[in-house]
């Protein structure tokens, strides 16, 4: 491969992804592959020492991984490496190279289980922002995304719940991610969970907590 194919087929995703990503993807939306997770995914890899032909491959896994959302987000995943698949021959890709880069897209698919280093390396810029300084942003966006796809709004308590669950079950593959993100993305779950258990108080308290203006209660003498 040289790089005029490497930035023609890195462009093909970039441009798919402009164009056609739902405007409900307020999370998996075009930041989060060229803002978010390419970056992630250059930093690790100079971490871990990947170098030669696996950077170029680990990079267009990291702009392709999100392609599928242009025609679903249910099992996007694979349709990712489908689309990589379909097109990448035409910029100069050996089927070898395509299946390293299918791979290492498949990876993302949860439960995580990455089998190389170039694949724990992309599990793991996926979900970089776990340990980043804008996590909460950028789960607000998340949250606003899963109502939108579902059509209605989910309570706090079972949104703090469920992804105080997902970061309490998942962690990071590389030595460089978990040096990098563990200690913040603890304290995130701290901070989450404080959060739950106010959503929790609050949902337990009666209706009548406070009394009406014309309450015959009287004061303590």
């Amino acid at each position: 491969m040289d790089t005029p194919n490497l930035q023609r087929a890195w462009l093909y995703a970039v441009q798919r992804l402009e164009r056609e990503l739902p405007s409900v993807l307020t999370y998996h939306c075009l930041a989060h592959t060229l803002e978010g997770v390419v970056p992630a995914v250059e930093r690790l890899a100079a971490l871990e020492g990947v170098n030669g032909q696996n950077l170029p491959l680990l990079r267009t896994a990291a702009y392709y991984h999100d392609l599928g959302f242009v025609e679903r987000s249910d099992g996007h995943e694979a349709i990712s490496a489908r689309l990589a698949a379909e097109v990448l021959p035409r910029f100069g890709y050996n089927p070898a190279q395509i299946e390293v880069i299918r791979g290492i897209i498949l990876a993302t698919r949860y439960p995580f289980e990455p089998h190389t280093r170039l694949e724990s390396i992309m599990v793991d810029a996926d979900l970089d922002v776990l340990g980043r300084d804008d996590f909460w942003p950028r789960n607000r966006a998340l949250r606003a995304e899963r109502e939108a796809l579902a059509g209605q709004r989910s309570k706090d308590k079972e949104w703090y719940s469920s992804q105080l669950a997902f970061m309490g079950a998942h962690r990071y593959f590389t030595a460089s991610a978990q040096s990098l993100r563990q200690a913040r993305k603890q304290r995130h779950m701290d901070e989450m969970a404080g959060l739950l258990a106010e959503a929790r108080i609050w949902q337990v308290l009666p209706s009548s907590f406070c009394q009406p203006a014309n309450s015959s209660v009287r004061p303590i003498e």
